[in-house]
Order: structure tokens, then C-alpha cells, then sequence
């Protein structure tokens, strides 16, 4: 079985063997030695910065592969309103933020949000709502908390949620491929192919997973699900995500896998914003639509500005930001 320390340092294994032989070949030619020159298209933060809500950055520090933290954004230094947030729409919470802050000038530069899955999120809030990021340690309690609709109201039953649990956009499931599609793959029934290499969010925290399971068992039975997520993950040829389904484009343009089912919206983003990705869509009946809801977590310290959110969420404006990237407004029924 791949474990979860082979998985993070593959693609630096990967590395090594380039430079390796770059810096080989360079010392056997008696050509001067030069360090590698990263692609930052390919590295989160693919915003740039854009994604932060800070008004006093200070110094810039961030290198890709070596000092990153893509997914907390904002500061910490006393903020208005904390929101915790499955990464499924990290891409989204740029605009979004910035769309709120216009109705809400008060709360401008005083927004911190983390943008991580949804399991690990409830893992902080259990831990003193605690982070720890390489050598930074920092703790922020959240004042909203927003998931896949079931998973906000599971946590309104332990207590850490206040009801009601706010459905506001749905999504769908697509299979996310490098472009020019290298793998062939037509459907979901070749993911079971031998030989054909994957990237698939893990079943231990990110709730993607057991939606991915439901598709592959409406479109190959049990069988298929087996293959993908046991028998290919036991002989390597599936790579499980140890962050969050983020790293499947990663995966994917690295040249480590040929395809990895992700939300389709998270598709869309890519190809939006020019990366070398493309998709192919599942046919409903094989389909998993996922439905993603807010709640106020209890004894937060900002209640009106949570509420103010989660109002704002399935407005015509948010809603207008989420249909940019492939989501559709939430209907009861």
C-alpha cells in the first residue's frame, strides 16, 4: 500500500531524480551548476495573493514547494469574522469575501477563513481550534462552519453548530484529466483499468470519498469501487490525496496520474485559470450531487457577522459568483 509519508514525498523523489541527473549532467560537461526554476503556475497560491483579505501584508514570503499556506487567508490578528469552510470552493472564497466586505464595509481586512476538508476542520475545533502549519502555531476560533449539508447537520447534533443548518449551492462529480486526456479515459468504468494511474481524495477525511464510492458503484457495482479504492490503491496505481482533493491537479500536471474524480467545479476553476487540465463529464445516472450548507457555530465570538454570512451565501450575488464556476442554486426538494 502507498503510504501517506511515500504520497507527500513523492513528487519531491520525483524532483530529486531531475535535479540529480540535471546537476549530473552539468558537472560531467563542466557546465556552470544553476538551481531549478519552478513553474509557479502550477503551485497554490494560484491566486497571487489575491485570495488574502489582509490590508497589511508585510513582507512577502512566500516559495513555492518550501513556504506556502494556501489554505488559511487573512490575519490573525484580531478578525471580525472567522469561517471555516470545506475546501471545495477554496477558489470561490476570494470573490466571495471580497463581494461581502462591499456590503459590509465594516468587516473590510477583518475576514480570516481556512480553506481545508471539512473532517479536519472538526479536527481543530476539537484540538482548541488550533492550527500547525510547518513552524507556525496559531489558534482562531471559527464563527461559522460550512461542509457538505449532512456533515453541518451531524455537528449541530454534537453540539459544536447551532441550527439551522443554511443549504445554500449544489455540485456535481466530474472526472478531472490532464489535458489531451494521456489515459484515454471515457467514463468512470476505465478508472478500473489495470494500469491506469490515479488520484483520489482519501476516504479518511475528505467526504468526497464515500459520494466517489456511490458513482462508481451506480456505474460498475461494487466491483469497480474495490478495484479504485483497495486493489489499485494496494499495488500503487491509485495515489490517495493526504490535504485535500486540491492536490489532484497537482498530481495530474506533475505527470503522476492520468485522471482523479473531483468536484466539477474544482475542474472548471483549471481550466479557467489556464492550467493544464480539462475534464470529462459523468452522465447523471452515474452522478453524486453534493449540497453544501452553513451553520453558526455555538458560543461564537462574532454571531451577527456569521449570520450576515450565511444570509449573504445564498444571495443573487454569491450565487452569481458560485454559477461562475459551475455550481447551481440549492432548490428545497
Amino acid at each position: 500500500m502507498v503510504s501517506c509519508t511515500l504520497q507527500r514525498l513523492m513528487p519531491l523523489f520525483l524532483g530529486a531524480v531531475v535535479l540529480g541527473a540535471t546537476f549530473g549532467a552539468a558537472a560531467a560537461t563542466g557546465k556552470p551548476l544553476t538551481p531549478p526554476k519552478y513553474n509557479e503556475i502550477i503551485y497554490p497560491p494560484w491566486s497571487q495573493g489575491e485570495n488574502n483579505p489582509a490590508l497589511n501584508k508585510g513582507l512577502k514570503f512566500t516559495i513555492p514547494e518550501v513556504d506556502a499556506m494556501p489554505d488559511f487567508h487573512g490575519s490573525v490578528n484580531d478578525p471580525k469574522l472567522v469561517i471555516y469552510v470545506g475546501g471545495n470552493y477554496y477558489f470561490a472564497m476570494g470573490p466571495l469575501v471580497k463581494a461581502f466586505e462591499a456590503q459590509h464595509p465594516g468587516l473590510r481586512g477583518k475576514i480570516f477563513y481556512v480553506t481545508i476538508p471539512p473532517g479536519l476542520l472538526i479536527k481543530a475545533m476539537e484540538m482548541g481550534n488550533t492550527f500547525t502549519s510547518g513552524n507556525m502555531t496559531f489558534t482562531v476560533p471559527p464563527d461559522v462552519f460550512a461542509a457538505g449539508l449532512k456533515k453541518v447537520q451531524e455537528q449541530i447534533a454534537t453540539g459544536k453548530l447551532m441550527a439551522p443548518a443554511v443549504p445554500y449551492v449544489t455540485n456535481d462529480l466530474t472526472i478531472m484529466i490532464p489535458k489531451g486526456n494521456p489515459g484515454n479515459i471515457a467514463g468512470l468504468r476505465d478508472l478500473g483499468k489495470p494500469g491506469v494511474r490515479l488520484v483520489m481524495p482519501n476516504p479518511a477525511w475528505e467526504g468526497v470519498a464515500r459520494q466517489i464510492e456511490n458513482s462508481l458503484i451506480k456505474a460498475g457495482g461494487p466491483a469497480l469501487k474495490t478495484m479504485v479504492y483497495d486493489t489499485k490503491v494496494q499495488d500503487g496505481s491509485t495515489i490517495l490525496t493526504h490535504i485535500h482533493h486540491r492536490q489532484t491537479p497537482l498530481f495530474l500536471m506533475q505527470g503522476l496520474a492520468v485522471a482523479g474524480i473531483t468536484w466539477k467545479s474544482e475542474a472548471i476553476f483549471q481550466e479557467q485559470a489556464g492550467h493544464a487540465i480539462s475534464h470529462v463529464d459523468i452522465p447523471a445516472r452515474y452522478n453524486t450531487t453534493a449540497v453544501y450548507a452553513a451553520a453558526v457555530v455555538k458560543g461564537a465570538a462574532h454571531p451577527a457577522a456569521a449570520r450576515a454570512w450565511i444570509e449573504f451565501l445564498h444571495s443573487p450575488t454569491a450565487l452569481k459568483i458560485f454559477a461562475h464556476y459551475g455550481f447551481k442554486p440549492y432548490h428545497a426538494g
